[in-house]
């Protein structure tokens, strides 16, 4: 027991000795001005903070979420079909896919799917 005591020990100053050898033999400066700035997915923050964000792509972006997650919706309809109640299904379906439907025409009629104004 002892001696697996002194062994942790024993590497246990080696492995600070050498943390400490590292961080003084290393190049790293604190003096350049780039490593010390910010970065921002790309921008320099010197400059203007907020650049003009296209509305076309967000919509093109929202528009391809929702037509995602109805996809991940429908898709577990079609196996399901060989297992249930024909009437059954065919309700649930009909009615999943008229709710989705009229989101379709709600958003055609606020416009919410013209790309230019």
């Amino acid at each position: 027991m002892k001696i697996m005591f002194m062994m942790s020990l024993i590497f246990i100053l080696i492995a600070n000795i050498f943390i400490m050898l590292s961080l003084l033999i290393s190049k790293k400066s604190n003096l350049d001005r780039e490593k010390c700035s910010p970065f921002e997915c790309g921008f320099d923050p010197k400059s203007l903070p907020r650049i003009p964000f296209s509305l076309h792509f967000f919509l093109i972006t929202v528009i391809f979420l929702i037509f995602d997650v109805e996809i991940v919706l429908i898709f577990p309809m079609i196996p399901s079909f060989s297992f249930t109640n024909m009437l059954i299904w065919f309700k649930t379906t009909s009615f999943f896919i008229t709710m989705l439907l009229i989101g379709l025409y709600h958003e055609w009629n606020q416009k919410m799917l013209n790309w230019t104004y």
